[in-house]
């Protein structure tokens, strides 16, 4: 999210910022918000997309990366300012489940085009890389 602003009439906006324009979530995130807010009897409210400046994974908070490790994604590091960084990390990932560092890399994709599959050589386990972007 990347604001909420209450309106002079009591309307409410929310920004929210794809992590990339494509992104296939974007709509689901947003109707769950919509839904959300709903839900919560805000009264008048619109959400609208912000994209610029950009989404940077630089944005996601420490809770944020604890909760992506805790649901089986390796969060990223830092943010990188060319693709072939984005493609290929230098640094071992470590197993979200075991945290070995004996990890390979299935494929540059995973569910989505910001995620890298990975599997885990000590508990045969694949998990996913959130790219840094």
């Amino acid at each position: 999210m990347r604001f909420i602003e209450a309106g002079p009439g009591g309307d409410l906006e929310v920004g929210l910022s794809p992590t990339y324009v494509g992104c296939p979530a974007t709509e689901v995130i947003r109707r769950s918000v919509q839904d959300a807010l709903r839900l919560g009897g805000v009264g008048s409210f619109k959400v609208t997309n912000v994209l610029s400046p950009a989404w940077s994974s630089d944005w996601i908070s420490s809770d944020g990366r604890r909760k992506l490790l805790e649901y089986g994604i390796v969060p990223p590091d830092q943010s990188v300012s060319n693709m072939r960084d984005v493609l290929r990390g230098t640094r071992p990932l470590s197993c979200p489940r075991c945290q070995s560092l004996d990890t390979a890399i299935v494929s540059e994709f995973g569910s989505t085009p910001c995620k890298a599959l990975h599997r885990c050589r000590a508990c045969l386990e694949p998990f996913e890389y959130f790219k840094c972007i």
